[in-house]
C-alpha cells in the first residue's frame, strides 16, 4: 500500500513539472505588477504544500517574503484546479492565512509546509477528494452532475431552480479539477452531465484556462469538442492560448492557435459561399 500512495505522488509530481518552473515567472510578474518584489535583494526560497483532501504534496518555487496569500491563491488555481474560493490555506496550525497578508507576516519561512483545505460546508471536500483521482461513481453519488439525487441540510433549503444550479457549480468544480489531473472519462463524463463551459471562477477562468496551463493537451481537445470557447478572457485579461504562453505549455498554445485558425478560415469560406451564393440568385 505504501508503495502505491508514493507512486501515486510522484505521478502527480511528474504532471506539475511543466508547470512549476512557469510559477516562477508568473508569482514573479505578479509581484512587480502588485509592488511586492520592490527591492532586488528580496529573498527567492520554496516551499511545500500539502493539499488535505486531494492527498497531494507539492513543492512552489520563487516565494518571497513580500508574496501575498492572495498573489498565490491565484496561482494555485491554475495549478491545482482548485477555485480561490474554495481554498483554505494554513500555516503551523489551523488558523486561515488572510488573503491580504504576506509570508512575512506569517512568518513563513524557506522549506516550510503550507497546508490547503477545502470549506467543508456541503461536502465540498468530498467533491475535490473524488475529483482530484477522477472517481466518477464518487463525483455521481456526491453531486457533480445534473441527474443526481445528493443533497446536503443546505441544499434541501433550496427551491428546484437554485438545487439545480447548485449542482452545476459543483460539476463545473470537478471539471476544473479533473481537466487540470488529465483524468479523460471523468472529464468527458462531467461534460456530458450538466457541466458548463461557460462557467467561470472568481478571477474569471473558464475549464479551458486550467486546461492551457495544464500538461493535459488531450483535454483541450474534449473541451473544445464539447464548445469551449478560445476567447474569453480572465480578470486580468488573459485568454488560455494567452497563460499557455506564459506557463510555458508550447504545444497547449499551439493547438489553440491551430484550432482559432481552423474555425476563422471555416468562417471565411462560410461567408464566400453566402456572397457567391448571393450573387448567383440576384443575376437569377
Amino acid at each position: 500500500m505504501k508503495k502505491k500512495k508514493k507512486r501515486g505522488q510522484s505521478a502527480v509530481s511528474q504532471s506539475r513539472a511543466g508547470t512549476r518552473s512557469h510559477l516562477t515567472t508568473l508569482l514573479r510578474e505578479r509581484s512587480l505588477r502588485s509592488g511586492e518584489l520592490s527591492s532586488p535583494q528580496a529573498r527567492i526560497f520554496s516551499v511545500k504544500l500539502h493539499v488535505m483532501e486531494a492527498d497531494e504534496f507539492i513543492t512552489l518555487p520563487e516565494c518571497h517574503h513580500e508574496l501575498t496569500i492572495r498573489n498565490l491563491k491565484s496561482q494555485l488555481e491554475l495549478m491545482l484546479g482548485i477555485p480561490v474560493n474554495f481554498q483554505r490555506l494554513q500555516y503551523l496550525d489551523e488558523v486561515d492565512l488572510d488573503d491580504n497578508s504576506t509570508f512575512k507576516e506569517n512568518y513563513i519561512i524557506p522549506g516550510g509546509t503550507l497546508t490547503m483545505r477545502i470549506w467543508s460546508e456541503d461536502a465540498w471536500g468530498l467533491l475535490v477528494s473524488a475529483a482530484a483521482k477522477g472517481k466518477i461513481e464518487k463525483l455521481q453519488h456526491i453531486g457533480a452532475s445534473s441527474t443526481s439525487s445528493f443533497t446536503t441540510a443546505n441544499a434541501e433549503l433550496l427551491g428546484p431552480k437554485e438545487k439545480s444550479e447548485w449542482l452545476a457549480h459543483r460539476a463545473f468544480v470537478a471539471l476544473l479539477i479533473t481537466v487540470c489531473r488529465g483524468h479523460m472519462k471523468a472529464v468527458e463524463f462531467l461534460l456530458q452531465n450538466g457541466a458548463d463551459l461557460k462557467r467561470k471562477t472568481p478571477l474569471g477562468r473558464t475549464a479551458l484556462h486550467i486546461a492551457a496551463t495544464s500538461s493535459q493537451i488531450d483535454c483541450i481537445d474534449i473541451l473544445l469538442n464539447y464548445g469551449a470557447r478560445l476567447n474569453q478572457e480572465d480578470q486580468d485579461g488573459y485568454t488560455p492560448a494567452a497563460l499557455a504562453r506564459q506557463w510555458g505549455q508550447k504545444e497547449n498554445e499551439r493547438k489553440l492557435f491551430r484550432y482559432q485558425w481552423k474555425m476563422r478560415a471555416a468562417e471565411v469560406k462560410k461567408q464566400k459561399l453566402e456572397e457567391t451564393a448571393e450573387k448567383t440568385s440576384f443575376q437569377e
